[in-house]
């Protein structure tokens, strides 16, 4: 079994930061289940994607792969390109995606502050109420 790169490291530690941050600093868990679910979906798109351009059918856009990533997939992104060695050497990909994963980032350690906090439950109550 291979060593798992840093990218999958880095996305592995993120998401224990989500989780500690729900147990912790009272986060509200809607936070966590959008990474994960974001995650699995941005992962099976990257697979997908990668079986496509090996047929060569219907591909998933570029734009897509990172709307995926900049509302909480990215963990799944880097992982996948890990396991499918799919996206990994055309540069302006690379660049949007980690463009993706900065700004996906600020907006979480942004929701860490008691301004954020306050706004994400305010928010996350909503979509719950909305889900009803």
């Amino acid at each position: 079994m291979s060593k798992p790169s840093f990218f999958v490291l880095f996305s592995c530690v993120f998401l224990v930061l989500v989780i500690s941050t729900v147990l912790f600093f009272s986060m509200p868990i809607l936070i966590l289940i959008t990474y994960l679910i974001f995650s699995l979906i941005t992962y099976i798109a990257y697979g997908f994607d990668k079986r496509a351009a090996e047929n060569g059918n219907w591909r998933i856009s570029e734009q897509t792969l990172h709307i995926f990533s900049l509302v909480g997939g990215w963990p799944g992104a880097l992982i996948a390109q890990q396991n499918f060695r799919h996206k990994t050497q055309k540069q302006p990909f690379k660049l949007i995606l980690w463009l993706t994963i900065f700004l996906n980032c600020v907006l979480f350690f942004w929701v860490l502050t008691p301004e954020g906090i306050s706004k994400a439950n305010i928010f996350s109550k909503s979509i719950i109420r909305l889900l009803h």
